[in-house]
């Protein structure tokens, strides 16, 4: 490695900024959105449709529709409109039944006493949308191919604890984990939880997962079945083996690709669509889109927190085998816990809140906040402070030394590239995070990257976020699931990002605190509830402690829903589609006519 100087992380980030772009030249407000697509969209009023069709906005297109192999929150998204798990959580974060027959508990045998394993029962009668049957060796299949490494499934991670998966019979499968599990729910539930069929998935359990036509055309439980999948669209209609009651839509159009904003407007006040996915627009334009009455925003709170990541590894020194933001280099400045505690107190967590989220978000301090009491401590204190804050960093030695506004020590200046997505809301707090540091003299330079590279997992593409080659990044993520078991363990050392792991482990700040491991260890295996709980709260409190990353707002899936709609009930811990089965329109627009598009 090499040794820097004053400015020299200026001019090796410009440089590396000329390089991403393609030659297009480098400078502090980095722009990569040029080659993003454009998808124009269709604003016929409701009254010109056809009411029999659903129209559902996204604002990235799927690319799979195999939730095991999901890519993004759209795949999920899709893929749970055809394939469904054993069980899901709720909005209340309580386990409902969906292909199981009813929920394990210790009372009724389900649930080992000993927390080493788990038995569920099947519905009976379960069929395939081709018909064929599903049974218990199902399950066990989509185990085989969440595990197989050669599959790189990216919900392997919810099925790590699981030894074997058994079927006891054909209705019946007994799973044995490696040891005690008080996170039993986990596998085979919610999103990361659904269920392959074997006859159409084995011969693509291996390195040629990716490529199995099944994972656009397959066959599933789920109320809908694909019609057909192409770029930016993707069209589903009824599942004539669906176990339940014949789903209300004759057909289902997922479009993606759409802006936010555009999404919000043609659900909230044009009409010619039914639903809009996560829609991060500004408040004020939410709430004047609204008034056109024909579509409402509905905020669900769920485990998700808008966060401000810190890198403490050095974005610009490279090791001998070309890793970056590797441990081997820590950051010159960000790796102190000061400075780290400094810029949160510099953040002003209340104004991003309050004039970019509104009844969409709330401020926070903590990366832990839901189910609610179940897991959630008192909330954890935070303070806007400007004045503290250039005091942590005279004391820790960085002070302007040359009268231009940025400090600095040993000839390095506190210069920071700060990158996120492409999104109105996240580019204007880019600029209020910007304009904070100012006054505490670090210099921000904003870097906005295409959705789709900012959360890519392809370990070639060096703007993503498991990557990390800045010294700041913002996004939203959080527990799926009621249990923040998985969730949590994405700050231990051995879910670092890596070169060697080619980026794919969760642990992008690459945050490690033996003992922060310690209590992750004991909370996995703790089986009496309020302990378990009291661990999970420490975890909380040491991170935001050594200032791992700093929260900053509480964020709701803000879903458009136009007001034809109803049969709805969200919950933050599965797909948006989960319960899509339901969804119908109001009989009085049902009754009105209309003709097809």
């Amino acid at each position: 490695m090499v040794g820097r100087k004053k400015g020299q992380r200026v001019a090796m980030a410009m440089a590396i900024g000329g390089l991403l772009l393609g030659g297009l030249g480098a400078c502090s407000q980095i722009d990569l959105t040029a080659s993003t697509p454009s998808t124009p969209t269709v604003v016929d009023p409701l009254t010109q449709r056809d009411r029999t069709v659903l129209r559902m906005l996204y604002s990235r297109a799927p690319i799979t529709l195999n939730p095991h192999l999901a890519t993004g929150t759209q795949d999920f998204e899709a893929g749970r409109i055809i394939f469904e798990p054993l069980a899901s959580a709720n909005g209340d974060g309580e386990l409902v039944p969906i292909l199981a027959e009813m929920i394990p508990t210790v009372e009724n045998g389900g649930v080992a006493v000993d927390g080493r394993s788990v038995t569920w029962t099947l519905q009976p009668d379960l069929q395939w949308a081709d018909g064929t049957p599903l049974t218990a060796d199902d399950v066990v299949f989509t185990y085989e191919f969440v595990s197989n490494p050669q599959v790189a499934a990216a919900t392997a991670q919810y099925y790590e604890v699981v030894e074997t998966v058994e079927a006891v019979d054909d209705r019946t499968v007994r799973v044995t984990f490696k040891t005690v599990n008080s996170a039993w729910q986990i596998p085979f539930t919610g999103q990361t939880g659904v269920i392959l069929p074997r006859h159409i998935f084995t011969e693509s359990n291996g390195a040629n997962a990716r490529d199995a036509d099944a994972n656009l055309r397959p066959v599933g439980t789920g109320p809908y079945q694909v019609m057909a999948f192409q770029p930016g669209l993707v069209t589903f209609d009824p599942n004539p083996n669906y176990r339940g009651a014949s789903p209300a839509f004759e057909r289902v159009d997922l479009v993606g690709g759409i802006a936010p904003y555009a999404a919000a407007r043609e659900v909230l006040n044009q009409g010619s669509a039914d639903f809009a996915h996560s829609l991060q627009v500004e408040v004020d334009a939410l709430k004047e889109l609204q008034q056109e009455g024909l579509g409402v925003v509905v905020p669900v709170f769920g485990g998700l927190v808008e966060r401000l990541m810190l890198n403490p590894t050095d974005p610009l020194m490279e090791t001998e085998s070309g890793e970056r933001s590797s441990q081997a280099a820590a950051h010159p400045f960000l790796s102190d816990v000061q400075v780290r505690r400094a810029i949160a107190l510099a953040i002003d967590r209340d104004a991003i809140a309050t004039d970019l989220y509104g009844f969409t978000g709330r401020p926070t301090a903590q990366l832990l906040v839901a189910p609610g009491s179940k897991v959630t401590p008192q909330p954890i204190p935070y303070e806007y402070n400007l004045e503290q804050a250039n005091a942590l960093l005279d004391e820790a030695g960085w002070v302007d030394t040359d009268g231009n506004g940025i400090r600095d020590r040993d000839g390095i200046e506190m210069r920071v590239t700060f990158q996120t997505a492409v999104n109105p809301v996240r580019q204007k707090t880019q600029a209020m995070v910007q304009e904070s540091l100012r006054q505490i003299g670090i210099a921000v330079d904003i870097k906005r990257v295409r959705v789709d590279d900012f959360f890519s997992a392809n370990p070639s593409e060096t703007n993503s976020i498991n990557l990390f080659y800045a010294d700041m990044q913002a996004y939203t993520t959080g527990n799926d699931h009621p249990d923040p078991t998985i969730y949590l363990s994405w700050w231990t050392c051995e879910q670092i990002a890596t070169q060697a792991n080619n980026w794919q482990s969760p642990n992008n700040a690459r945050y490690c605190n033996p003992d922060y491991d310690a209590l992750w260890q004991a909370a996995q295996q703790e089986l009496d509830p309020a302990r378990r709980i009291a661990l999970f709260q420490q975890m909380d409190a040491l991170l935001a402690q050594d200032v791992a990353v700093v929260p900053l707002v509480h964020r709701a899936i803000a879903n458009g829903v136009s007001k034809t709609l109803t049969g709805l009930e969200p919950t933050p811990w599965d797909t948006s589609t989960w319960d899509i089965a339901q969804w119908q329109r109001r009989p009085e627009d049902v009754e009105a006519p209309g003709p097809s598009p």
